[in-house]
């Protein structure tokens, strides 16, 4: 692909998903929505997925953000019925979709089943945390989605594998399927064992933040690539490296966290925005594709196989949520209770994604003897459709199912009660360790300086329990958020400052930089950061 295009395509994505914090519809569907209709616009180059691309380039990168942000701890609280869905659902889905849709459609060879059945089988990890961070989910079920989709990719890819060798005449069996299974499993996250350390020593030990971003980036694609190639799943290194590093973040200087931070959520932003109108940009090649196929009949197998994906997830989700707790004493003992709503909203949250698409558009033309695949083309668009049936009808609807279930929310009152007394236990450890320096002979401070850093650490103290306090008639803020306020105005004064001097030639722009920065920093603490909205 020529720069020009590809320029073009990243520009656009980023500004359907910036129109999109605007209105009430989730950014993924809008992109995907506008994808589909720009695809018809004359002068719209053509963009085919390439899964060389999309498997070791974008999914790495992807995968790795959202396991950074996402808790090991919460994910080991919840790894039994994250596994329920990461794996057995996989499984499940491969098994029961390909072979329903053989009964559906004629043409379809049960082998060629399989194989659609293990490539839509995966839910998106995009698409599940973009949802769920929208709609803000209660932190359990959130959990469990996320978790779901971080590792499923890697049992839907080894499902492919071992399908793909059946339908092509490779020779498959299940010994050997299951054999292929554990390895990748087994391998991916033993790699992921063997680099996380060593990463995350370079990491600490590297002095410039610069240089650790650099490495930071690099990260994803060298855990993907060592993985593969020793024959194991890749999505398992990266995700089990990121958990790591997300896990002992703290460890790294306040530099490389706060450039981090902001390096990896242009780059998640980016490739989101990018993957998801590249989904709708794939109609035309899908639809010409289609070849001997009518659209009318390929439109009503594809009906059919969304039908399945949907009742075949509810069929495992139910089950998998409360025959455990039947069966086992110690999971009721140790799990929260759940009731029939939470099933429901995890079942509809099965959105598909770009993996899907990337992993059909690698199915080879032609079997070991030559013969063109069977019905390849038909396994192409039945992806397409099931992955846009998906996003669209359950990504639009899950919104208002979950209104309709009067769903619990997050509580943001107590996690802000959480957040202050957390500071507050901080702030008096802090204090007594001010105290004990000061009373070294080296650590000797005039008061002024000494009263600075206490007046630091309170302001530190106060400014979550005054989210707490009254609100200003006036105004309609807290205390909190007017000191912020202030706190700008006085900033933003400087900083006209700073320039004016720069300008009379008073200082040069060196030494203006210098200062802006310093008062960068200021605002940054001063200002709390916002949750995004989508």
């Amino acid at each position: 692909m020529d720069a020009l295009p590809l320029v073009a395509l990243i520009a656009f994505s980023a500004m359907i998903a910036g129109a999109a914090r605007r209105t009430p519809v989730p950014a993924p569907l809008l992109l995907v929505t506008v994808g589909l209709i720009a695809a018809y616009i004359p002068g719209v180059p053509d963009y085919t997925l390439d899964p060389h691309i999309v498997l070791p380039l974008l999914l790495p990168p992807l995968l790795h953000t959202a396991a950074l942000d996402s808790s090991y701890l919460d994910l080991r609280a919840n790894v039994r019925p994250v596994a329920l869905l990461s794996v057995g659902y996989v499984l499940f889905a491969t098994l029961s979709v390909g072979y329903l849709a053989h009964q559906l459609i004629p043409e379809l060879p049960l082998t060629a089943a399989l194989v659609l059945g293990a490539v839509i089988a995966p839910p998106d990890a995009v698409a599940a945390t973009a949802i769920a961070r929208r709609l803000r989910l209660p932190n359990r079920i959130t959990t469990i989605l996320q978790g779901e989709s971080l590792v499923n990719d890697a049992t839907a890819i080894t499902a492919y594998k071992v399908a793909l060798a059946a339908a092509i005449g490779e020779g498959a069996s299940w010994a050997g399927g299951v054999g292929e299974f554990l390895l990748a499993a087994v391998g991916g996250v033993g790699v992921g064992l063997l680099l996380m350390v060593p990463i995350h020593w370079l990491r600490t030990h590297l002095k410039e933040a610069l240089l650790q971003n650099t490495l930071s980036l690099l990260i994803p694609f060298v855990a993907y690539a060592a993985a593969e190639q020793v024959h194991a799943s890749g999505v398992l290194a990266v995700v089990v490296v990121a958990l790591y590093l997300g896990h002992r973040r703290w460890q790294v200087d306040f530099a490389t966290r706060l450039q981090e931070e902001a390096v990896w959520k242009m780059v998640a932003f980016i490739l989101e925005s990018t993957v998801f109108a590249l989904i709708g940009l794939q109609l035309p090649y899908v639809l010409e594709g289609l070849g001997t196929y009518g659209v009318v009949e390929s439109l009503g197998y594809a009906v059919g196989v969304f039908v399945f994906v949907v009742a075949m997830r509810y069929l495992w989700v139910f089950p998998a949520t409360f025959l455990p707790r039947r069966l086992s004493r110690r999971i009721r003992e140790r799990e929260p209770g759940v009731d029939w709503r939470a099933p429901v909203i995890v079942g509809w949250a099965g959105m598909r994604g770009v993996v899907s698409l990337a992993i059909a558009f690698s199915i080879p033309l032609t079997t070991a003897d030559d013969e063109p695949f069977p019905a390849r083309n038909l396994v192409l668009f039945l992806t397409f459709t099931t992955v846009i049936g998906t996003l669209v009808v359950q990504g639009l609807t899950l919104p208002a199912l979950i209104r309709l279930l009067k769903l619990p929310k997050k509580d943001l009152n107590a996690e802000t009660l959480a957040e202050a007394q957390a500071q507050n236990e901080a702030s008096q450890v802090a204090d007594e360790r001010l105290d004990e320096l000061l009373t070294d002979e080296r650590n000797s401070l005039p008061q002024p300086l000494q009263d600075r850093l206490r007046t630091v650490m309170e302001r530190r103290r106060n400014a979550v329990w005054e989210r707490l306090g009254a609100v200003n008639e006036l105004t309609g803020e807290s205390a909190d958020d007017t000191y912020r306020r202030l706190a700008g105005e006085m900033i933003e004064t400087e900083r006209e400052v700073f320039v004016r001097l720069r300008d009379a030639r008073s200082i040069d722009d060196e030494m203006m930089r210098t200062l802006l920065r310093r008062l960068d920093l200021e605002e940054a603490a001063a200002y709390r950061e916002e949750e995004s909205p989508n």
